[in-house]
């Protein structure tokens, strides 16, 4: 739920965090685009883990890099400003049922077990569902290979207080049976909180910063918006430029509409910007406020009706 902001997202100069170097933020293929790379088996030695689906590009090399560049805690993006804020939203208690739905390593799973809630985190990728088993030893926690456009099969009988969907859902295609997923697995008044790069600002090769030297103001161009759009991403820039992953672009209301239509009502919408600060110069003010102007990412919570 995830993910890598590539170039044309990127924020303008900026002045570095005081901070560990922060990884990409992970983009996931969907099961729907071409296959790439391999579907692990599910690890020896944990019960209930069942064997990766075939349609995943998210395992060898590049469950690795993302592994590497998640870490323990998470990229700086969900450290800093992503994981406060959705364990705010969630209000998670102790002893509730909580499902982290495209859970990756488990960076926020481990964060969320600090509440006291039972966890339990599912994701496409075999490899890095074993990723979240190594760096979680010795924890309560549950990872399970699972889609989340359909988790009657390996959840049957479980209901959650709480799901939460963190960087993924703009990369998952068809969109309307992860709602409905979830909101199958919630217990009544259960609450479903995503995160997603914002939909109106920061469309892959359809948005971009620009300068107007005449007003000596930094914009935000978009050139397209309404339409759907299926996007290629590169999931290793640099490293292997052909490698690609594909990022699903849809407008606000078509996330509005299949929530409700999955029976799940918002509560909470929230647009968080980026802190970070340019370098010194000419253009640094004028960026600053256009990045407090123009936010970052999306976050929604959804109450399931009862």
């Amino acid at each position: 739920m995830p993910a890598y902001i590539p170039p044309w997202q990127r924020e303008p100069a900026r002045r570095p965090a005081p901070r560990r170097a922060p990884g990409p933020v992970r983009e996931r293929r969907p099961p729907s685009a071409p296959l790439r790379g391999l579907a692990a088996p599910a690890s020896p030695g944990h019960a209930g883990q069942a064997e990766a689906p075939a349609d995943t590009s998210w395992g060898g090399a590049n469950a690795r890099w993302y592994d590497s560049a998640v870490g323990e805690e998470g990229t700086h993006y969900q450290d800093r400003l992503i994981f406060p804020r959705v364990l705010r939203l969630l209000n998670l208690q102790a002893r509730e049922q909580f499902l982290d739905l495209a859970c990756g390593q488990g960076a926020f799973s481990r964060l969320a077990a600090q509440t006291g809630a039972k966890i339990t985190g599912v994701d496409l990728s075999g490899d890095l569902i074993r990723a979240a088993w190594e760096r979680s030893k010795g924890s309560p926690l549950n990872f399970l290979v699972a889609d989340a456009r359909d988790l009657s099969k390996t959840l049957a009988g479980k209901s959650f207080d709480a799901i939460a969907c963190i960087l993924a859902v703009q990369n998952i295609d068809p969109l309307e049976p992860v709602f409905t997923s979830a909101a199958a697995s919630l217990k009544p008044r259960g609450r479903f909180v995503m995160v997603m790069s914002h939909p109106s600002f920061r469309i892959p090769r359809q948005s971009e910063w620009g300068w107007d030297d005449a007003k000596k103001l930094s914009y935000r161009r978009v050139d397209r918006y309404l339409l759907p759009l299926k996007i290629p991403i590169q999931t290793h820039p640099g490293a292997n430029p052909g490698l690609t992953t594909w990022t699903f672009h849809r407008p606000l209301q078509a996330y509005v509409s299949a929530l409700s239509q999955a029976g799940l009502a918002i509560d909470a919408l929230e647009e968080w910007t980026s802190e970070r600060i340019s370098q010194p110069g000419p253009r640094a003010k004028a960026e600053n406020r256009a990045r407090e102007e123009f936010p970052l990412f999306l976050a929604l919570r959804a109450i399931k009706r009862s």
